[in-house]
């Protein structure tokens, strides 16, 4: 109430000739109308509803009912149900701590969206008890897909190159698919240890801990890349265990170089900026490693058909790697040393399987990849599982309910040598490897798998060895990103979590990303 006035100002106490309010009469603001007034405002309130009604609504907060109360702004039970329900998806799939629940700022959110103001959050026990809900459910649905595979669908063994996982390998009864990935960027590795390049390098790092350790450097660093209209981005430190970040190191240091330059030059630092030389050093490297970064990112899909695309890129590779006649001394080491580390590496994998692989990709079936006598062989070996196919689906001799009559020997004359049979066969799979090879090569984006269903009827004898070839992994990227997944679970506070729970969360969070996709 303002000094003076009644219901927001509407009414005034009368004013006396001595200057003093008398508290027994007021009068209207809008039409001038004297009331008495006996420490209630009702009739004050009755005389702007009747006579002021534009007037009437602004005249303060009402006290609510208790129906209208219960019915203003409260979420429906089934609401309710969909917002818990919708809580347990977004911790089990972005892999959140059920103490998120406790947290005072998700529940005043959960209010301001759904105008709820006496919303409470699940307890804990309840998230946990959907959770476990849902592993179930989700788990069951997993395994009924499993049910309808085929046991003989599994035909590979992908691992890293560690010796411990090659041995393993060995005794199970799985071809055996090396991660290509881990194969190239160790490769790297090994090219990098032994260059011209690691000094440049050494002074990279200094330089990026510089400005990592220090949020005052890393503070004078962004107002550098404001005034030199650059994107405001941190230095990134490479690590040997995290593929390509060498490169990234490199890209921006060169993208910031004049503001690095700026800064160290200001600070008078022992950490002094590279030199001209060792920038255009970088920059040499930086082409180098570019498409090995892109080649690493190119098998690492997990949504398309990779098998197929490891010899093109590692051929596009020994391409790039090749000498030039103007390429510096420390760029032919590089080269040299990338070449034949990679080739090494290369032939201790799996070549037979990836070449058959290729083969069966209508988009590199011209197999140029590989030297002609090389092609010859591959189709030689499709060739021979066309045949093994084949006597694998014929029946034998002792499922037969009567023997076949003895054929005479005029019959064997006129006929032709048991042999013919044989030739009929060599005949048929040379007309369906002829009918495939004649196919025009698809667009690089296509889907091979995609090809093979639309065209099965025409390729019945081909399909299904061209499924088991291309469905391999060029690499364990996908199982290397679970893994750190489980890294990002485990944290400090987290450490008191079941490997159980562990387990339901890594199997959630997968399952649901890849229900969505």
């Amino acid at each position: 109430m303002d000094e003076g006035g009644l219901l927001g100002g509407k009414f005034l106490f009368k004013k006396l000739p001595d200057g003093l309010l008398d508290k027994t009469r007021v009068r209207c603001t809008i039409c001038k109308a004297e009331f008495k007034y006996h420490r209630s405002s009702s009739s004050l309130a009755y005389h702007l509803r009747a006579k002021h009604p534009t007037e009437s609504t602004s005249t303060g907060p009402r006290q609510s009912t208790l129906q209208e109360y219960g019915a203003c702004g409260r979420i429906t039970k089934n609401v309710r149900e969909k917002v818990t329900n919708s809580l347990v998806v977004w911790i089990a799939k972005n892999c959140r701590p059920v103490s998120i629940v406790e947290d005072d700022g998700l529940r005043e959110v959960i209010r301001a969206a759904s105008g709820d103001e006496c919303y409470n959050l699940p307890s804990r026990g309840t998230i946990v008890s959907r959770l476990h809900t849902l592993y179930g459910d989700q788990r069951a649905q997993q395994s009924s897909k499993l049910v309808q595979v085929r046991n003989d669908k599994v035909t590979t063994l992908g691992t890293d190159s560690a010796r411990n996982m090659v041995a393993a390998a060995r005794l199970l009864p799985f071809e055996h698919m090396p991660c290509m990935a881990h194969i190239l960027q160790r490769t790297v590795t090994v090219s990098l240890n032994d260059s011209a390049f690691e000094r440049a390098l050494a002074k990279c790092r200094k330089i990026v801990g510089h400005f990592k350790h220090s949020p005052a450097n890393a503070q004078e660093l962004k107002a550098q890349q404001a005034a030199h209209g650059h994107q405001t981005e941190p230095l990134v430190q490479d690590v040997p265990t995290r593929w390509n970040s060498t490169l990234e190191m490199i890209k921006r240091i060169q993208r910031n170089k004049f503001g690095l330059t700026t800064i160290l030059t200001q600070q008078n630092s022992k950490v002094t900026m590279l030199t001209d030389q060792e920038l255009d050093r970088l920059q040499k490297l930086e082409e180098l490693l570019e498409p090995c970064r892109y080649v690493t990112e190119l098998l690492g899909g997990e949504r398309y058909v990779s098998c197929s695309m490891v010899l093109p890129a590692l051929c596009h590779l020994f391409r790039i790697m090749e000498p030039s006649d103007d390429d510096p001394v420390y760029v032919l080491r590089f080269k040299k040393i990338f070449t034949t580390d990679l080739a090494q590496r290369r032939d201790s994998s799996n070549l037979t399987w990836l070449k058959i692989a290729t083969a069966l990709d209508p988009r590199f079936k011209d197999l140029k990849c590989l030297s002609k006598d090389e092609r010859r062989e591959v189709w030689a070996s499709v060739h021979d599982l066309l045949m093994s196919e084949t006597d694998a689906h014929q029946p034998s001799a002792q499922t037969t309910e009567e023997p076949s009559p003895k054929k005479s020997k005029m019959s064997i004359c006129l006929l032709g040598s048991p042999d013919s049979d044989t030739e009929e066969e060599e005949d048929a799979i040379d007309c369906c490897l002829n009918l495939y090879k004649a196919e025009p090569k698809i667009d690089i984006g296509e889907c091979p798998l995609q090809w093979w269903l639309k065209r099965e009827g025409a390729h019945a004898r081909l399909a299904p060895i061209a499924r088991k070839y291309l469905s391999t992994p060029a690499t364990t990227v996908p199982c290397e990103r679970l893994f750190s997944l489980s890294g990002h679970i485990i944290q400090k506070k987290r450490a008191s979590l079941s490997s159980d729970n562990v387990n339901r969360i890594v199997c959630l969070s997968n399952w649901l990303s890849a229900k969505k996709d």
